[in-house]
């Protein structure tokens, strides 16, 4: 990625207004090649360089991206990597702060266990929304299929206006859940509601990750509002299987503790062990022949259709 001219990074404040900011002077521009990582371990030497304390705030995006003779945006993919990693916190409208030094030996233990954590989150992931996704494309009507495109809708103007799309994305996966009509899946995914958004907000924090995401999900759409429901489940299963390729789960531990860095997956794919098995309780797996029993009027599924 190239450079930016003064104007695209903000340099039009007036000299009076930077008065009391943080300074930017220990920061220096980094090689072009894999920018954003290059950026990350620029803002961990200015946090070593100024002793930047916990809690202490960094200088504004805009004024690292000028400091950096970068982009905005690779200065943002920068800082959501060392949020994912736990480094950083990026508050919205506040400001960006440190959360813990790299080299915090309670930290990297917190990091250890949340990448042991993220793998079942996506392993139930993709047995519950595999299933839902294949629900929804045999239950689903012209209503939900308009609220699952809007969702969308709202993603892709977020991603325009530079955002990350989280909560189109959001919308969207609970109006499939909506549609497939289950109860019972419906309460599993809102008890797993927190987990899922840290999945989420790791996976569309990777950089080029927004427009790939956005297409995953009209995939699902499309399938689900042709009622094809074994296509729905595949294109759900490749959606979560993408998602589960996020910078925490590729991030060398052993380079701060020695661990082995590939015990976070064994597979990044995630896929089960039985790859047409939706869900691990076979009550709750399809029919023998394929077939998806409707509900109608909103109720739940009775006991005899998973039979």
């Amino acid at each position: 990625m190239g450079g930016v001219n003064r104007s695209e990074a903000g340099d039009t404040m007036p000299a009076s207004r930077r008065a009391g900011r943080p300074s930017t002077e220990a920061l220096r521009a980094p090689d072009r090649s894999r920018l954003y990582e290059q950026l990350a371990a620029r803002l961990l030497d200015y946090v070593e360089v100024t002793g930047l304390r916990v809690g202490g705030r960094l200088p504004s995006e805009r004024d690292l991206a000028e400091a950096l003779k970068v982009s905005r945006a690779s200065v943002r993919q920068a800082t959501i990597a060392l949020e994912v990693r736990g480094t950083l916190e990026v508050r919205h409208g506040d400001g960006i702060y440190l959360r813990s030094l790299p080299n915090d030996s309670g930290h990297l233990m917190e990091l250890t266990t949340q990448r042991h954590r993220l793998p079942a989150i996506l392993e139930a992931r993709e047995a519950m929304e595999t299933q839902l996704a294949a629900l929804a494309a045999a239950r689903r009507t012209p209503e939900d299929v308009a609220e699952m495109s809007q969702a969308l809708d709202v993603m892709a103007a977020d991603i325009e206006a530079g955002g990350f799309g989280e909560e189109g994305d959001r919308l969207f996966h609970e109006a499939v859940t909506r549609a497939a009509r289950s109860p019972l899946l419906a309460d599993f995914m809102a008890g797993l509601a927190v987990p899922i958004s840290e999945t989420r907000h790791s996976s569309l924090g990777e950089p080029g990750r927004p427009p790939r995401s956005l297409q995953a999900h009209h995939r699902i759409l499309e399938a689900i509002r042709r009622g094809d429901a074994p296509g729905a489940r595949q294109a759900m299963r490749r959606h979560v299987k993408m998602v589960a390729d996020i910078g925490l789960l590729r991030w060398s531990a052993a380079q701060q503790d020695g661990e082995d860095p590939g015990l976070a997956l064994a597979d990044p794919g995630l896929a089960l062990a039985d790859p047409g098995l939706a869900l691990a309780d076979p009550g709750l797996a399809l029919p023998a022949d394929g077939r998806i029993p409707v509900v109608t009027g909103g109720h739940g599924l009775a006991g005899q259709d998973f039979a």
